[in-house]
């Protein structure tokens, strides 16, 4: 695996397989977990991003990135093992776009 993502970290990773209407194949995704959490279990908990904006309430727009484009899924969160899903690190959000995705994650989880 590649250096251990921390939380804010953009990465491509591989979500297949699927099922119904995840997000498939090799795609950008948002790190939620921390670092030493990633470090500790070897999973890390993140949201897909798409390019398909459709302006639903639980997107929200990447910022503060300098290669990626598109909104975060916070409602397709996933724990994820990333080293047997070879995730590596593109890119990173600002710290106000990752607090957006963890208060919507917060609100869809009830916490």
């Amino acid at each position: 695996m590649s250096p251990i993502p921390d939380a804010g970290d953009i990465v491509i990773i591989d979500f297949d397989p699927q099922a119904g209407h995840e997000q498939a194949g090799k795609r950008p995704a948002l790190v939620l977990s921390p670092k030493q959490f990633n470090k500790i279990t070897g999973f890390v908990w993140l949201c897909p991003i798409t390019s398909q904006v459709k302006g639903y309430p639980f997107e929200v727009v990447v910022t503060g990135s300098e290669k990626t484009q598109g909104v975060i899924l916070t409602d397709q969160l996933k724990s994820l093992d990333a080293q047997a899903r070879r995730l590596h690190k593109v890119d990173q959000v600002s710290t106000d776009c990752l607090a957006n995705v963890k208060v919507l994650v917060a609100t869809i989880l009830s916490i």
